[in-house]
């Protein structure tokens, strides 16, 4: 499917954040949610986490920048044909990301159902 228009795709964005539940959300620490086209090394990647899991975190990386979830929107939109899959397809990278900062590694969340 085509991309979607930016604002549209965040908005969905948006709504995947609201989707992970708040006592999950008020434990997500210095984490920054960002949407771009592509990874530019892997442009089929859905999605990224870039930092230290809270699992990984100790007292030296205070004062460290956030770190980051990218949502890559056209690399969503290529493997979707609707907009309700898109929908779709965004909530669960959004909580796939948001996973890892948590310490949650990918084979569990692929038996999570979180691919």
């Amino acid at each position: 499917m085509r991309p979607l228009p930016l604002e549209e795709f965040e908005d969905l964005v948006a709504d995947a954040l609201d989707q992970v539940p708040a006592e999950l959300m008020a434990l997500v620490d210095n984490v920054v949610v960002l949407v771009e086209d592509r990874n530019p090394d892997e442009p089929s990647l859905l999605g990224l986490y870039e930092g230290y899991a809270l699992t990984e975190r100790s007292w030296d990386l205070s004062g460290q920048l956030p770190d980051r979830v990218m949502v890559y929107r056209e690399a969503i939109c290529d493997v979707c044909d609707t907009a309700a899959e898109v929908a779709h397809e965004v909530t669960v990278t959004v909580v796939h990301e948001i996973a890892h900062h948590f310490g949650i590694d990918e084979a569990t969340l692929h038996d999570l159902g979180w691919g």
